[in-house]
């Protein structure tokens, strides 16, 4: 039973079967629109999505971990969770950090647009270190990591546009 709860959980239930094709880019097309839902729409605080972000990112590894065995390959495309936590963290970064100015629903959906687009590129691309993670580490560690850095690259692009935007512009 505990299997198939983690099962449903890394492959976000649709992903695992149904969705045969580009699974991570439609995994960060959904995470997006998931999180500016419940941010914009649902006003759920953007702290309690950080923690909430946090559980899922150690409840991932734990399900990955058990799961791992039942897929093929060392970086299986069904599993979609860590798309959904790489595209998370800048979402989540910008909405905690950004907090007290009020975005337009359309302003922030241009926003997270250019966030999933960034990611998908540095995730397809994989810049060091994320090439060398993805080739090195062909476990769990390595599942999770490399999505992490990626959606990391996106908030360092979001920070030299910001720092950019203030002095130079």
């Amino acid at each position: 039973m505990i299997n198939k709860i983690n099962y449903y959980f890394i492959t976000l239930v649709i992903f695992g079967n149904l969705v045969k094709k580009h699974r991570g880019t439609w995994a960060s097309l959904l995470t997006t629109l998931i999180l500016f839902f419940l941010i914009y729409i649902f006003k759920v605080p953007t702290a309690f999505l950080a923690i909430l972000l946090i559980f899922v990112l150690i409840y991932s590894y734990v399900a990955i971990k058990s799961c791992l065995v039942n897929f093929s390959g060392d970086d299986p495309q069904e599993i979609v969770i860590d798309e959904f936590i790489g595209q998370s963290i800048p979402i989540i970064l910008y909405e905690l950090f950004h907090h007290g100015k009020n975005n337009s629903n359309y302003e922030a959906l241009q926003i997270y647009f250019w966030f999933f687009l960034l990611f998908r590129v540095f995730d397809g691309l994989k810049p060091f270190p994320i090439d060398y993670i993805d080739k090195k580490y062909k476990n769990t560690f390595g599942i999770l990591f490399d999505d992490i850095l990626a959606g990391i690259y996106v908030v360092l692009c979001l920070v030299l546009f910001m720092v950019g935007k203030t002095y130079f512009f």
